[in-house]
């Protein structure tokens, strides 16, 4: 053996050895570890049991309940709300007044009155003596006289006489000879005749202003021998058509002028177009002119305060 530290060779191995196993705890201290394998016991199944029927629940006896008091209702809570005044209702404007009117007609039935020109006149014995051709009135429209056309021997000695109106008696329901003379009757004085009056036939009715509206044809007298309207001929005076209407006897006015009596009626030319015509076999409508309208309430109103205050100022000057 040499000089140096010797080992004993014995221990080489066992070193190598603890050195192995010390190596090897350390993996089983720090490594994965695997299971034990452990052989498995394999257990019957039993087989599977019908399912048992859930038993009914057992009925819990609990005490009667006191039954339950109804509630009141609870008055609902109305908020008081403003109240807006409802809207103003309009007060609709009153209708505009009618038109008044333009003319006043009035019926006269052909029983109750007859025209008087070429109206036979007879005797009380039926006799017919003649035909009337002509009515005479004074200043104040009432009829003075008729004028007959006494017949001769076969148209000889044809005449015309004037004879008092008092004399004759009127029939409009005669068929023939509605006017009889009185037996009697003279004709009238010269003199009294050429008195102020105006034969109605032909003659000219003017309007206020002097313009003509028409020439009278015929008279229409009542059973009370009173006329009832005149016949205007209207022809040319608003339109060329051959026209002719009937007025009323009483919207007639007698002025004098150059010592002759004029007939006046005041109708315009639109009342004279709304009056309809005169014609046999139809209904007699005598027109006259409208009344002027009524003065309004207002105006009758102002005019009450304005006489109140020319009174004062006229005190008021004493």
């Amino acid at each position: 053996m040499s000089g140096g530290f010797s080992r004993p060779a014995w221990r080489l191995p066992i070193l190598a050895v603890f050195a192995l196993f010390a190596l090897s705890g350390c993996s089983l201290l720090w490594g994965p570890q695997q299971a034990p394998i452990v052989d498995a016991t394999v257990m019957p199944v039993e087989p599977a049991s019908a399912p048992v029927a859930a038993s009914a629940p057992e009925p819990v006896e609990t005490e009667a309940a006191e039954p339950e008091q109804p509630k009141k209702p609870k008055k609902p809570v109305v908020k008081p709300r403003k109240v807006e005044p409802p809207p103003p209702v309009a007060t609709p404007a009153p209708p505009p007044p009618a038109p008044p009117p333009l003319i006043v007609l009035r019926t006269i039935e052909r029983n109750d009155a007859r025209a008087l020109l070429d109206s036979e006149v007879q005797k009380p014995d039926g006799k017919v003596v003649g035909r009337a051709v002509d009515m005479i009135a004074d200043a104040n429209g009432k009829p003075r006289e008729m004028v007959v056309n006494l017949q001769g021997f076969l148209g000889v000695g044809d005449r015309k006489v004037n004879f008092p109106w008092s004399a004759f008696r009127f029939t409009p329901t005669a068929k023939s000879a509605p006017i009889t003379l009185n037996a009697t009757a003279a004709p009238t004085p010269a003199a009294k005749s050429a008195a102020v009056q105006l034969p109605l036939i032909d003659a000219d009715v003017e309007r206020s202003n002097g313009a003509k509206v028409g020439r009278v044809i015929d008279v229409l007298i009542d059973a009370n021998a009173q006329p009832q309207a005149v016949v205007l001929d209207v022809n040319g005076m608003v339109s060329t058509e051959r026209r002719t209407i009937a007025a009323n006897w009483s919207a007639l006015r007698f002025v004098t002028k150059d010592k002759e009596l004029h007939p006046l009626i005041d109708l315009s030319d639109a009342q004279i177009n709304a009056t309809p015509p005169y014609a046999s076999g139809m209904p007699i409508r005598a027109v006259s002119p409208a009344p002027p309208p009524a003065p309004a309430p207002a105006a009758a109103a102002s005019a009450a305060p304005a006489t109140v205050t020319a009174g004062s100022n006229a005190r008021a000057a004493r």
